[in-house]
């Protein structure tokens, strides 16, 4: 689970393949707020904010990084990262324009 630095939720992994949103003062399920497309089950793949909290990134089971949308929560992007479970990922907090994963091939990988 990650906090956003913009006070705007608590994302949590879930084993259903789905990044749940909690409000951080009262603790309570954001409905609204469900991002999906991404195979996680059975895994502990990090999820992340971006610096301003403007997209959620996590990775998957397959080697995948997902970054969606946070006012949509539609995918915005997804790429092939590792070979093996892409396992964490990172914005980079003084070039937010920049991203690390980290994956189960042994990998660490930058991307602009």
């Amino acid at each position: 689970a990650v906090v956003s630095t913009q006070s705007t939720g608590l994302a949590c992994q879930s084993m259903d393949n789905k990044i749940t949103i909690f409000a951080t003062q009262k603790l309570r399920l954001n409905r609204k707020k469900v991002f999906k497309g991404h195979m996680v089950a059975g895994y502990a793949c990090q999820c992340n904010f971006s610096p301003d909290s403007a997209y959620l990134v996590s990775g998957d089971a397959d080697g995948r990084c997902f970054i969606w949308d946070w006012k949509t929560t539609k995918v915005y992007k997804r790429f092939k990262a590792h070979e093996g479970v892409c396992i964490g990922c990172v914005w980079l907090p003084h070039e937010t324009s920049k991203l690390l994963t980290c994956g189960w091939d042994g990998k660490i990988k930058l991307w602009d």
